[in-house]
């Protein structure tokens, strides 16, 4: 790529992505965006293709969750809009993913309104793109569209959310006029606000018998893993996680409780966090996912609760305090407690298996694998009852849990460990996915083989839509049968097998461990009436209170 100055306009956009962070960009070529992926070809970032433009926005999602940025390239409508659930989802779960998209040249737009991939006025597509995203430009100005690319980008890293480019395919190659680039300044929280803040969290957390942190998304996004962990031994507060914010501190660190997720969370962890005299909510998002489904109880009483730019403690708010002031602050100034770590337990396990001629069953395949996950993996997990069940699973290091777990869209978990394996390629994803979800987006398993990545995806295979059956039964949550062990006949360099029963479960793990050079996938069927110990746990719940 040309060092000159003024550079173009593709030019500064991809130095930008780099400087951002952005060493790949996922995507599938079209001709409105062929120019641009030509000097893509021709930079230090790589392009990785995709069988779908919807897979590469999944992927880009979970390279950005692991790398801190991801981007996409597509063509203009009929690529754009095939990504715009997956965009839905990274703005949903605040994931930064830069859209790039081709589109008509400036005067093909003005000379030629009949021209192919067009669905109605030219500036539909960027009015979609503003509903879903926080920040959108069209490049089609010489003289702003420099400018334009750096405020986009500024606003992906500081919010934490997704953000759309368009770029004119005559406008590529069009220099850009040179501006002095000036990173944005974070807000910062008022001194005042913050200092009293802290001082009224110190004087609870001083008399609390019962303190409990709770962790949530927002922690993970805004990169305060470190800050969290300081507060927690400084303090000596135990710490259990939303399931949006799994994984935001080591899961086999004796002062994690857990994932609290109301009735669907570990009875231990919920008893515990519940019983509480003090609860520090730090980044977490009260949907009805974390609060399983409004069945958490959490007195208002005993709540503190910091967000990206505010506090509250209790009936007292503090406006102008952001996140991230705050839990550092408080990770600096508390003193030295000394404080039991409490026991709740490890987890899930599954005594003696494999046992010979036991059919397989959700439970204790959890338990096994919460047993015998290897340390390097990223575990990765798609939307329905593999998620649920992923509430008892303790990866081992900190920001190692990847989901669609608010926005729960299916089809998120192939694609995206994919990108998560890209960002980050020491780790090693396993991939947790129903029978249904796979069939939606499991071809993106492809492209992992294609680049020898050793991913391990265990389906599942329950016969269809098990999260739906246990709403409201009926034929339409039955789906077609697919032998997803045989994929590597369909595509080479992946090992497949099908499993009934542990033992037949065992061999496929430890063969899919020692596999290093390309993907396994582990066809394991399970009864469509083996619900996960957190849908029982719920199911039970509400039961009680209609009884």
């Amino acid at each position: 790529m040309s060092e000159k100055n003024p550079r173009t306009i593709a030019e500064h956009l991809l130095l930008r992505l780099q400087e951002h962070g952005v060493h790949h960009v996922f995507g599938v070529p079209g001709d409105y965006v062929l120019r641009f992926y030509q000097l893509l070809s021709e930079s230090p970032l790589t392009h990785i293709g995709t069988t779908r433009e919807d897979t590469a926005a999944f992927a880009a999602d979970g390279y950005a969750r692991s790398q801190g940025m991801g981007a996409i390239a597509v063509t203009y409508g009929v690529g754009a809009l095939s990504v715009v659930n997956a965009i839905a989802g990274a703005n949903a779960e605040s994931s930064p993913v830069v859209v790039i998209s081709g589109a008509p040249g400036v005067a093909e737009q003005q000379t030629d309104p009949l021209i192919h991939h067009r669905f109605g006025p030219f500036t539909f597509q960027r009015e979609i793109f503003q509903r879903i995203t926080c920040a959108t430009a069209v490049l089609d100005d010489p003289l702003t569209a420099c400018r334009e690319i750096d405020r986009t980008l500024e606003a992906a890293r500081f919010h934490s959310r997704p953000v759309y480019i368009e770029l004119p395919r005559d406008r590529v190659d069009t220099e850009g006029l040179p501006v002095p680039y000036e990173e944005s300044l974070d807000p910062s929280s008022d001194s005042a606000a913050l200092a009293e803040a802290v001082a009224e969290t110190l004087a609870h957390l001083q008399q609390a018998q019962q303190p409990v942190i709770i962790a949530g998304v927002e922690a993970h996004r805004r990169g305060l893993q470190d800050a969290l962990a300081e507060l927690v031994l400084r303090a000596q507060v135990p710490v259990a996680a939303t399931l949006t914010g799994k994984s935001v501190v080591g899961e086999r660190h004796p002062a994690y409780l857990g994932i609290y997720e109301g009735a669907m969370g570990p009875e231990a962890t919920r008893r515990y966090v519940e019983s509480a005299d003090m609860l520090l909510m730090l980044g977490v998002t009260l949907n009805d996912v974390d609060t399983g489904i409004y069945t958490a109880k959490l007195d208002p009483n005993c709540v503190i609760r910091a967000s990206q730019n505010e506090v509250i403690i209790r009936h007292h708010r503090f406006a102008q305090v952001t996140l991230a002031d705050f839990v550092r602050e408080l990770a600096t100034v508390t003193p030295q407690a000394q404080r039991a770590w409490p026991d709740v337990g490890t987890g899930m396990n599954a005594p003696g298996f494999p046992e010979q001629g036991r059919p397989l069953r959700i439970g204790r395949l959890i338990g096994h694998l919460n047993q015998s996950m290897p340390s390097d993996a990223t575990l990765v997990s798609d939307t329905g009852d593999c998620l649920f069940a992923a509430i008892e699973l303790r990866v081992h290091d900190r920001t190692e849990f990847l989901a669609s777990a608010f926005y729960t869209t299916m089809g998120f978990a192939v694609p995206a460990a994919l990108g998560a394996k890209i960002a980050r390629p020491e780790r090693r994803p396993v991939v947790l996915v129903g029978d249904g979800a796979f069939q939606m987006t499991g071809t993106e398993l492809a492209t992992s083989a294609r680049l020898g990545l050793n991913t391990i995806v265990i389906v599942f295979n329950n016969a269809g839509y098990s999260t739906e059956r246990y709403i409201l039964d009926g034929p339409f949550n039955d789906i077609g049968e697919w032998r997803f062990e045989r994929f590597g006949e369909l595509c080479p360099n992946v090992e497949g097998f099908v499993v009934h029963t542990e033992e037949e479960f065992e061999k496929a793990w430890q063969s899919a461990l020692q596999n290093q050079g390309f993907p396994t996938l582990i066809n394991a069927h399970l009864p469509p009436d083996d619900p996960s110990p957190a849908m029982r746990r719920l199911t039970a719940h509400i039961k009680e209170r209609i009884s």
